[in-house]
């Protein structure tokens, strides 16, 4: 079965809103995450995790991360269904890495997920009702340190806000 234009362009705007939530959370940039999402939109993060608003999804996270020394985001895999011409699901797998300081240690963290999320599109704009994130598993570890990348930055002065017109 071939997609129609229609259904490629929704497709093709659902993968742009996942791009932009991984975005939003590694520049914390939160007024782009809550974009992503539904004013009235839920988010569920597991038994250990955050449960509630998908705007206060994209709070937590990004207050989590401010006490980050680096985090990034990369998701790969994205499966999406589209149910009628205005509603869609969507699997989508993530790998978040991770570093902190931990007791005087230079910790790694990685964590496989997949973003399992129920989609609506509303005066045009494809946009998140609920958002599972489901964890796969996780690792921890120590390392040594390399060198500190000071040209990346968590907010709108990172270089690519300028590249991408936003600055």
């Amino acid at each position: 079965m071939t997609d129609s234009f229609e259904q490629i362009a929704a497709k093709h705007a659902i993968t742009e809103q996942i791009y932009r939530y991984c975005r939003s959370v590694d520049r914390l940039d939160v007024p782009l995450g809550h974009s992503v999402f539904h004013p009235e939109a839920t988010a569920d993060y597991g038994p250990t995790g955050y449960r509630g608003t998908g705007p206060g999804a994209i709070d937590w996270v990004c207050e989590a991360h401010r006490g980050l020394i680096a985090h990034s985001h990369q998701v790969s895999n994205i499966n999406i269904v589209l149910h009628s011409e205005e509603s869609a699901g969507s699997e989508a797998y993530v790998t978040a890495t991770l570093r902190m300081e931990r007791e005087g240690k230079m910790m790694h963290m990685e964590i496989w997920a997949r973003y399992c999320d129920r989609w609506s599109r509303r005066d045009g704009a494809w946009r998140i009702d609920h958002r599972d994130t489901v964890i796969d598993y996780d690792s921890i570890r120590e390392v040594t340190p390399m060198n500190r990348h000071e040209w990346t930055r968590r907010d709108p002065q990172d270089p690519s806000y300028k590249a991408l017109g936003a600055a």
